[in-house]
């Protein structure tokens, strides 16, 4: 009798230790990958303004330089414009220069100096279902972290992919997370950034001439890691491939 009751409390004890470490892992995970995501504003002549979300892609200790990816079309059209980069952790806003725009990928890098962040690190083949951190800023505003899953694999027309690059997400963003890097829950490893989302337009009853337009759950499409990669071959920026 003694050995069973000494037996399940020591299942109960070690379940606990590894209920407890598995969040402990969780929170490394998460405390690991915020560093490396960043806030945007862009301010055009003229008083127009966005917000977007980005990712450190490289850094030199050296130049004091560091380098950051985002989505091209928080800079579209180009023009005259003054991009700024908010660290977390830090109130003061830094001012950085566009470096290259994709004409083809939704995709841009932007230089910062005088600052070294930490880079992040690339896991370019995931499965369907596969968990994965959501970091950005929505909106403009707070630093959000938001679980999903990879609920779409990059595939062709009637292939039925389980693996390989994600295309989308199942968690839920909306204006300003654009950039932001989805990261694998496991690793910590960039997986890919948001592109944008679907949106659905609800009529509001007292005004039924205007509508709102309202983020379809589940429906997060993301630029993945391995077409941010041929994006920085193509563009002759391999130096700043995370290692």
């Amino acid at each position: 009798m003694r050995f069973w009751i000494g037996l399940s409390a020591y299942v109960l004890l070690a379940s606990g230790c590894a209920s407890t470490a598995g969040v402990s892992e969780r929170g490394d995970v998460i405390r690991h990958i915020l560093p490396s995501t960043v806030q945007l504003r862009a301010v055009r002549h003229g008083g127009g303004r966005r917000a977007a979300s980005g990712v450190v892609l490289a850094s030199d200790p050296e130049s004091g330089r560091s380098w950051i990816l985002t989505t091209r079309h928080f800079l579209d059209p180009p023009g005259s414009q003054r991009v700024y980069i908010v660290t977390p952790g830090r109130k003061e806003r830094a001012e950085a220069v566009i470096l290259v725009m994709s004409p083809e990928d939704d995709l841009a890098v932007i230089e910062l100096k005088g600052m070294t962040l930490p880079p992040v690190k690339f896991k370019e083949v995931v499965y369907l279902g596969d968990e994965v951190w959501v970091v950005a800023f929505p909106w403009g505003r707070r630093f959000t972290v938001v679980s999903g899953v990879v609920s779409q694999i990059v595939s062709d027309e009637g292939e039925m992919a389980v693996e390989g690059p994600p295309r989308m997400v199942d968690a839920s963003v909306s204006y300003g997370a654009s950039g932001g890097g989805v990261f694998d829950a496991v690793s910590g490893r960039l997986v890919g950034i948001v592109e944008g989302y679907r949106t659905a337009k609800v009529a509001i009853p007292a005004t039924p001439e205007r509508v709102l337009e309202v983020p379809v759950p589940g429906e997060t499409t993301i630029i993945s890691s391995r077409a941010i990669r041929h994006f920085l071959v193509t563009s002759g920026l391999e130096a700043l491939i995370p290692k």
